[in-house]
């Protein structure tokens, strides 16, 4: 929670991540349209948000559960349904946390992005359970 808390800054503002992602991508490929580049760095940060929110939903889940060595108990909906709703409303704060930040903004659809990676993250906990014959 302190990394996004932290990313909430200015340091994790798009004026910040397009110093590295842009030039970066004019390296990569020459001649680049500043469209594209705009689109990549926009899906690049989005990626972000999923995958942030999916590693913290994965160790709310696993503090919830509190799991004890050899532990065979069954998927747990309410766990799992408590850790995804655990990190949307942490999304709910980080972007109430961001509308204060002079270089960021709210934005109701990155909630929308960061709950879905919450669960997508409670997801693959429960595919890797059902692969390993856990659950």
């Amino acid at each position: 929670m302190l990394l996004i808390f932290s990313a909430s800054t200015d340091v994790g503002s798009e004026r910040r991540t397009s110093r590295f992602i842009g030039p970066f991508l004019r390296w990569l490929v020459p001649g680049i349209a500043d469209a594209t580049v705009d689109r990549v760095q926009y899906t690049v940060r989005k990626a972000g948000h999923v995958s942030e929110y999916a590693v913290l939903a994965a160790l709310l889940w696993r503090a919830l559960r509190r799991p004890a060595p050899g532990d065979r108990r069954p998927w747990s909906r309410r766990t799992a349904a408590g850790a995804v709703a655990l990190a949307a409303l942490y999304a709910c704060t980080d972007e109430y946390h961001q509308s204060f930040v002079a270089t960021r903004y709210a934005s109701a659809l990155d909630v929308v992005i960061d709950s879905v990676g919450a669960a997508v993250g409670v997801a693959l906990i429960w595919l890797a359970g059902r692969c390993r014959k856990r659950w």
